[in-house]
């Protein structure tokens, strides 16, 4: 002890040892705060991996569905196509148009 004071010495002595405690207990305080820290990011870390993997699997499911749908609508998309090229054309006119000249021929003959 420095000085003598009206407290008694051994008030004063383990507040120093309470004292000595924290500072020297601190780092390994600090320490394991830090490794809990670390732990729970990794964990985050792997939780968000996992739902991304979830994401991508859904994504890839999804993609392969629409390409079968795709392969199986070739022919009905053909027809489709082939519908609406005919129907936007002048063909229908034509044909009935030809269908009546030849019902005329044939009268006439």
């Amino acid at each position: 002890m420095a000085m003598p004071t009206a407290v008694n010495s051994q008030i004063t002595d383990s507040v120093s040892q309470a004292n000595v405690e924290v500072l020297g207990s601190s780092p390994a305080m600090g320490m394991g705060a830090m490794y809990q820290s670390l732990g729970h990011s990794t964990g985050i870390l792997f939780e968000n991996s996992v739902g991304a993997q979830q994401q991508l699997a859904i994504a890839a499911q999804s993609a392969a569905n629409q390409g079968v749908i795709q392969i199986y609508s070739v022919n009905t998309m053909a027809g489709a196509t082939a519908a609406a090229k005919i129907a936007n054309s002048d063909t229908s006119e034509t044909m009935m148009s030809l269908m009546t000249a030849l019902k005329g021929v044939e009268s006439v003959s």
